[in-house]
């Protein structure tokens, strides 16, 4: 790692369903001179899975009788809480407006489907296969500048007990999501055994402070200068739910007689 680095919002303008995303951020790298070596493409995943079109109409959906119960129970709309369960792999549970859920290694509100901003009368779930769009968009920046870069998809998450929400990685094609510091020694030559760095999430929650969250029509951060080794690392290593403190913990008092 350097002790500096660049970072630069793109505005590409209104994402709409059909899109070519990667034409877009070639397009709006003008202020970054466009895209170097070992650049860093960071982008948003509605903006993403607007342009994957997987944009839903809340006027086509029917709500099941599980939706229906939960919506009454958490106060939330039942069509929502139909589309949260389909991109679910498990329901944990929900305070009023949301439903907890497993989806893909992860714990998040609503399975990432989102209502801001997406069009009035449709919310926008998270990309098909966030790993596979990264690549995609990776080999697709190679083969039309030749540059070598890494790219990652990102989502904006609640933490636990705090407030606001930061940003992390979702979709990951080009480098390591998270760093391995074990076997280091910290500044009193102590040899680290369990830390692990989350390298993604850390330049997701950089690239949030330019993206916002609101209209600010900025859905592609560009980072240079990281000093990031830039190769073929896909993927983003999740845990198991019971080895994860968190979830382990409120399973297992769950579980107790």
């Amino acid at each position: 790692m350097t002790i500096s680095f660049s970072v630069f919002g793109l505005r590409t303008g209104l994402i709409e369903p059909g899109d070519d995303i990667i034409e877009r951020i070639l397009a709006s790298a003008g202020e970054a001179e466009g895209i170097r070596d070992n650049d860093v493409i960071v982008i948003a995943e509605s903006a993403l899975a607007t342009a994957e079109g997987r944009v839903i109409r809340l006027d086509d959906i029917t709500p099941s009788e599980e939706a229906l119960r939960y919506a009454e129970r958490f106060d939330m709309d039942a069509r929502v809480a139909e589309v949260v369960i389909s991109e679910s792999d498990e329901v944990i549970g929900g305070i009023p407006g949301f439903l907890l859920s497993l989806k893909d290694g992860t714990l998040l509100p609503n399975a990432g489907v989102d209502g801001s901003n997406a069009p009035y009368g449709t919310i926008i779930p998270l990309p098909l296969d966030p790993n596979a769009s990264a690549y995609r968009i990776r080999k697709g920046i190679f083969e039309k500048t030749g540059k070598k870069v890494a790219v990652l998809i990102i989502d904006s998450r609640t933490h636990a007990m705090r407030l606001g929400v930061s940003g992390v990685t979702i979709g990951c094609s080009g480098m390591a999501a998270v760093g391995d510091c074990r076997g280091k020694k910290d500044l009193f030559g102590r040899e680290l055994e369990v830390t692990r760095r989350a390298v993604g999430d850390c330049i997701a929650s950089a690239a949030e402070l330019l993206m916002g969250e609101a209209d600010e029509c900025i859905p592609v951060v560009l980072l240079r200068g990281l000093g990031i080794e830039i190769g073929e690392g896909e993927g983003i290593e999740t845990i198991a739910p019971d080895e994860c403190l968190f979830m382990g913990a409120v399973r297992r008092l769950d579980n107790r007689d």
